[in-house]
């Protein structure tokens, strides 16, 4: 145990003094906030316009809350998993400057190894995503707060599990590469490409009906719609004490993945703890087994 707290303690603070690693991990939902707002918002917002009845009055506080809601549940989700890819080079690192040798020829059990990669990745992802949502927050109470405690808990708590699911991600796909191009090929993939899979850039319900099923079998689309469930439920809940019809309110969840669809089923926000616990555990075990198989070949 002594060993794998020393390794947890190396790779961190490895992570913090590599200051390309640590400024591109922590920049990166900024950058995300200001193109958001910069480009998208006004998407956003005039999309929601032209969903309403003509004649509704809405104040541009609520609009904004909207508006910001979704920005910050879109940024959330991107970077929980973009984060983790690029908190997780070190482990890509260790490889292409020969710093693995070193650690594997000393009597460190390659499971603590494994496992130091891991929970190092954890936490420094969890120490930048925890400070992008505080920059969201304070984002959305200059625009239009409507979130709760108990919305900022639930909401903490999707930023946590999307962390572990991106972590463990990244600890599997990082496992087959070496070198440094390579590290960066796949954090460019995946920065551009699971924005759009998870339906962070777009919602999944723009998208080919064919297209919607095969999404909806990934784990990502349902920490997405969590993050909205929690970031947007006062909103709706004021737009109905505003005189907002039901069925409007709910074609707007519709629209923007609030409300999420397995086919035809409406999946319970249960369901999507679930679906995401059971991705993360499965995830988690591959990266175990991977190891342990690599392990049993040097032997």
């Amino acid at each position: 145990m002594k060993t794998l707290k020393a390794l947890i303690k190396r790779n961190t603070k490895l992570f913090f003094k590599d200051k390309g690693m640590f400024f591109t991990s922590l920049i990166t939902p900024v950058i995300l906030l200001v193109l958001y707002a910069t480009f998208l918002g006004n998407v956003y917002k005039q999309s929601f316009l032209s969903a309403l009845p003509q004649g509704l009055d809405m104040s541009e506080k609520l609009i904004n809350g909207y508006v910001g809601g979704q920005l910050i549940s879109s940024i959330l989700a991107v970077s929980c998993v973009t984060v983790a890819f690029c908190s997780n080079m070190l482990m890509v690192q260790d490889k292409a400057v020969g710093s693995i040798k070193d650690l594997t020829i000393s009597p460190v059990k390659p499971s603590h190894l494994a496992l130091s990669y891991y929970f190092s990745t954890l936490i420094s992802t969890l120490c930048v995503c925890l400070s992008a949502t505080g920059i969201c927050l304070i984002y959305i109470a200059r625009i239009g707060w409507y979130l709760s405690v108990g919305d900022i808990l639930l909401l903490l708590l999707d930023v946590f599990l999307l962390v572990l699911f991106g972590t463990a991600l990244s600890s599997i796909i990082n496992f087959f590469l070496s070198t440094q191009g390579q590290i960066s090929a796949v954090g460019t993939v995946i920065s551009s490409g699971y924005g759009f899979i998870s339906g962070a850039y777009m919602p999944i319900s723009q998208f080919s009906v064919g297209l919607q099923r095969v999404i909806s079998f990934l784990p990502g689309t349902y920490g997405t719609s969590l993050l909205k469930n929690h970031a947007m439920r006062g909103v709706f809940e004021e737009m109905e004490k505003t005189g907002l019809s039901t069925e409007v309110i709910e074609a707007i969840k519709n629209s923007i993945d609030y409300n999420l669809y397995f086919f035809e089923s409406r999946v319970k926000i249960s369901t999507m703890y679930i679906i995401l616990g059971l991705a993360i555990a499965v995830f988690i075990s591959i990266y175990i087994l991977l190891n342990c198989l690599k392990s049993k070949k040097q032997i």
